[in-house]
Order: structure tokens, then sequence, then C-alpha cells
């Protein structure tokens, strides 16, 4: 079964430490994610600040509007300019996300690089086709609306 790589790239007009302070933040990935997707933490009170091995419990519909349990591991953090969450428990048989940034003249570069695998074995492959990517894209262009909203249109 292949893994597959999806990469988003969006400028935002901000500062460094704006932009780390949001996509750090735990509780705002809900503001940036699809309503349709029912997406609800459930961990409990979380800090406004991701760490290292910090572990986040949710509820989302990924797919198909099936919901499920999903908890991700906060792997990596670089303060300032880069998280990783990787999948424990979820509907991936691989889930690995890069959220970094780059600073920019005019603004911040956030890139994002999400490294998975589908499930259901040589399913997955027709999944990831059919649904996954098209999903992927759709969330990945929600958010972009949503942060174009919260910090303003860019110049590019």
């Amino acid at each position: 079964m292949p893994v597959y790589q999806f990469k988003r790239e969006q400028k935002l007009n901000t500062t460094m430490e704006e932009a780390w302070d949001f996509i750090s933040n735990p509780t705002n990935l809900k503001t940036i994610t699809p309503e349709h997707m029912g997406f609800n933490i459930t961990s409990g009170t979380l800090p406004n600040k991701m760490h290292e091995g910090q572990i986040i419990k949710y509820k989302v519909k990924p797919l198909l509007g099936i919901s499920m349990s999903w908890v991700t591991e906060i792997a990596h953090v670089k303060e300032g300019l880069y998280f990783v969450d990787n999948q424990l428990h979820g509907p991936y048989k691989l889930w690995y996300h890069e959220h970094t940034l780059v600073p920019m003249t005019d603004g911040v570069l956030m890139k994002d690089t999400i490294t998975y695998k589908p499930p259901i074995g040589f399913l997955g492959a027709i999944i990831n086709y059919v649904i996954i990517k098209k999903e992927l894209r759709n969330i990945f262009n929600f958010r972009e609306k949503k942060l174009v909203h919260l910090f303003g249109p860019t110049n590019n």
C-alpha cells in the first residue's frame, strides 16, 4: 500500500509571532476546520501552546460523515518555527503532519506537509483517489479562506 503526501503553502499577512501564537494553540484548530467535519477536542482543557509529547484527543468525521476518535501526539516542536503532529490512533494507517512557518519580508509563509497512508489495504488507494485527496483540498481551501479572514489578504 503506497504512502501519499499532500502539500499546501499559504502566505499570511501577519508576523511570525502572531502566526505561531495562532497555529500552536490547539483550540484554534476547530476555527480552521470545516464545520461538516464535526471537529471537537475531547482531551479536556488544553494549554494555549502545543508542546512536544502532548497528546490531543478529538472526535472528527474525516470520511463520509462517520464520527471517529482521533488521537495525535505533538512529536516535534521548534518554538516559533514548526511542529509535527503524528496520529497515534485514528482513521489512517499513517498520518504525519508537518506545520512550518517561514519568515518573509512582507508576512509569513505557512507550509503544511501531510504524509499519510489510507486504511484498508489496496482499497485505500481507491479511497484516496476518489475521496481523501479531494477532501484534503477542500479542508485546506476552507482553512485558506479562514486565515485570510483572520489575518487579512496578502499582496500576492
